[in-house]
């Protein structure tokens, strides 16, 4: 089946050239626009497999690709495929797109459209319903997870105990300082270890490892 694509890009030669390479590729350009709303009129009245749009356009050139993407799907529902080109790795919009999990939303480099295949691979998978999330930005938030530290998961009350703690301060002076019983910081700093994977062992002191794990963060 040939598929049938919209394309949205402000910058006239880059529309025109990512036009050419849909075409060679096989896929049969409905339509193309420089802005959101000539974009959204032109999926309204041509229906095409899927909608290809740059990020950024007239008239802020910051998140109106996105937006104009949300309302297509928002109006068409997965009856369009949308593919979100953009010039930069911002995980945050990636994820935008592909939230509901309902498939048929992409998020690609502009330096993937120099390879034709893997354009066109992007956009048949899109309009057979899938996801398309470019490598490098799932390789950034693989590593934003990876640098991710365990004392990010304290909660704020087990983070004012561990600052005490780092402070030297014993588990009653903590009770002083924080107007709670003994055995609420007891459960607190039992947490804090639990949470730092910080096991019992006869050669490691617990309090001391917790506190460099939170000076370190």
């Amino acid at each position: 089946m040939t598929l049938r694509v919209v394309l949205a890009d402000d910058s006239v030669l880059l529309r025109e050239g990512i036009a050419r390479l849909m075409v060679e590729a096989g896929f049969v350009v409905v339509a193309t626009a420089g802005d959101a709303p000539t974009l959204l009129d032109a999926v309204r009245e041509h229906r095409p497999d899927v909608a290809v749009i740059d990020i950024r356009m007239p008239p802020t050139h910051t998140d109106e690709g996105l937006r104009a993407a949300e309302a297509i799907r928002a109006e068409h529902g997965t009856a369009v495929g949308v593919l979100v080109l953009s010039q930069y790795v911002e995980t945050t919009f990636a994820l935008r797109l592909v939230a509901d999990g309902e498939g048929g939303m992409g998020y690609l480099l502009k330096d993937r459209v120099e390879d034709p295949d893997e354009l066109s691979d992007a956009i048949r998978r899109i309009a057979r319903g899938g996801s398309v999330i470019d490598p490098e930005v799932v390789a950034q938030l693989v590593g934003r997870r990876r640098r991710k530290a365990p004392i990010d998961d304290l909660t704020e009350r087990e983070r004012d105990v561990l600052a005490l703690m780092a402070e030297g301060r014993s588990n009653q002076a903590i009770c002083d300082k924080l107007y709670v019983a003994p055995k609420t910081v007891e459960a607190h700093i039992a947490n804090i270890f639990s949470k730092l994977e910080l096991m019992p062992a006869p050669d490691d002191h617990r309090r001391v490892l917790a506190v460099l794990a939170y000076l370190r963060g």
